[in-house]
């Protein structure tokens, strides 16, 4: 315990330093891997061990590599590509030209088209149950539009990391452990327990980020304006802009968020189900992309020009999101290693307090975890497991720790300057990931006592 907080110290002085937040990061978790292993309290379980504790310890950055890579370093470079692609076929610019129509009136309420961006996301959330995935679908899509109607980039992405907040909905891993550990199906803890709870701090959550993000780019108004005129997806607020490209080209940067909802398993449009993933959709929408361009264009040479975008931004993002998301878990793997998330559930447990307190003090511990870690799920599946036993010692029901825990975990997410959709949707703007978690830090922590508050008094 005393080394993890050690480590942690450190780590968040150099990261606040600007050292390379990579470089810092993994050093981090090797070094407290490696006291683990020297220890005794920790070893290492591996895929393939190379037979030797000093490679096999190197072996574990390895094996984090692919299996972000495999999992969502692929989903997040083809999107990153995809924008970057859309960037230079102009479509971006045509969706924002022809979404300016329908929102004109927002062009006097921009704060409040961003605001409503919340709820839209969340009921999106459910479909595509990444948050990553969808923070940088939003990106692609309504991202430009916030931009162009008056509001920051931070308050744009921030209402995009936003929607991203509760991980809800049948299909989300923290709702299957949850509702596993209560003994209930997906669907009914989704209807029963999460529903009821997230519905009103949503409309806490939306108040909070509407105040917070006037204030914000008011105070940063010169900052914010000096950036907004070195941006590339968008032109300055509520200018008239050319579009160069056909209007229709407006469908395609939402064209993949309209495939994952169509054919998502919730829709039931199709018997069997057509499983259709992020990554697929994004590579199937870019050749219907790139169809399109041929037609516009007739010239074979300008269409593979074009195409050639891609892959310098699924670069561009691999450089700058991927290889921080792998260093994040490993500095995960470090803290859990040594047995840092064990040390602050056996200390919560024998303070003496009430159930309730115990309960909030957990909720808020588990919060804390996913900022450090930058992982819900990793800080929910760290606790989860334990809490029947713990609920059952207070004489609670265990919906009544499960709930607020599984919630507070996505909530302390968004937080998390190093969490795979802060880093993901902030690098893909060219915003640094530190200002957006602080951008979030005020409404979450607000909506989160709301939470508990709520929570507790209605239990």
């Amino acid at each position: 315990m005393i080394i993890s907080i050690f480590v942690i110290i450190v780590t968040a002085y150099l990261l606040y330093k600007k050292y390379n937040p990579q470089g810092v990061l993994i050093l981090a978790g090797i070094l407290m891997i490696m006291v683990a292993l020297l220890t005794g309290v920790h070893t290492l379980e591996l895929n393939k061990p190379t037979g030797s504790p000093v490679f096999d310890l190197f072996k574990v950055v390895e094996e984090t590599f692919i299996t972000n890579i495999g999992r969502a370093g692929l989903m997040i470079m083809t999107i990153g590509g995809y924008v970057a692609f859309m960037n230079k076929i102009e479509a971006t610019n045509a969706l924002v030209y022809v979404s300016m129509k329908p929102l004109s009136f927002f062009s006097k309420h921009p704060y409040l088209a961003a605001t409503i961006t919340i709820p839209i996301g969340q009921m999106l959330f459910l479909t595509t149950p990444s948050a990553a995935g969808l923070g940088l679908l939003l990106v692609a899509s309504i991202y430009p539009v916030l931009v162009h109607l008056g509001v920051s980039k931070l308050t744009a992405l921030s209402v995009i990391s936003a929607a991203t907040i509760f991980d809800q909905g049948p299909g989300s891993a923290n709702t299957a452990l949850a509702a596993e550990l209560i003994g209930e199906t997906n669907v009914f803890y989704f209807i029963k327990h999460q529903l009821p709870l997230v519905l009103p701090t949503t409309a806490v959550v939306m108040l909070l980020y509407y105040f917070n993000n006037r204030y914000f780019d008011r105070k940063d108004k010169e900052r914010i304006e000096r950036a907004n005129v070195e941006q590339t997806t968008t032109t300055e607020p509520n200018t008239p802009f050319t579009v160069n490209a056909p209007l229709y080209f407006a469908l395609l940067p939402v064209f993949p968020l309209i495939l994952l909802m169509v054919f998502s398993p919730y829709v039931g449009l199709f018997d069997p189900p057509i499983q259709l993933n992020t990554t697929t959709a994004m590579l199937f929408s870019l050749f219907v992309s790139l169809l399109f361009v041929l037609i516009h264009n007739r010239s074979m040479k300008q269409t593979f020009e074009a195409f050639g975008s891609f892959w310098k931004g699924m670069g561009n993002v691999f450089v700058s999101v991927v290889t921080l998301i792998v260093a994040a878990d490993m500095f995960s793997k470090g803290l859990i290693s040594l047995g840092f998330i064990d040390s602050l559930i056996s200390t919560s447990t024998h303070l003496g307090f009430s159930g309730a307190l115990i309960s909030i003090l957990m909720t808020l511990i588990v919060f804390g975890a996913a900022v450090l870690m930058g992982s819900g799920n990793a800080a929910f599946f760290s606790f989860g497991p334990l809490l029947p036993n713990i609920a059952k010692q207070l004489g609670l029901p265990v919906s009544a720790m499960v709930l607020p825990m599984q919630l507070s975990a996505s909530m302390g997410r968004a937080i998390s300057p190093i969490a795979g959709v802060i880093v993901a949707i902030a690098g893909i703007a060219g915003v640094s990931p530190m200002e957006l978690a602080k951008r979030n830090a005020l409404p979450l922590t607000g909506s989160l006592i709301f939470l508990l508050a709520y929570h507790f008094i209605t239990l």
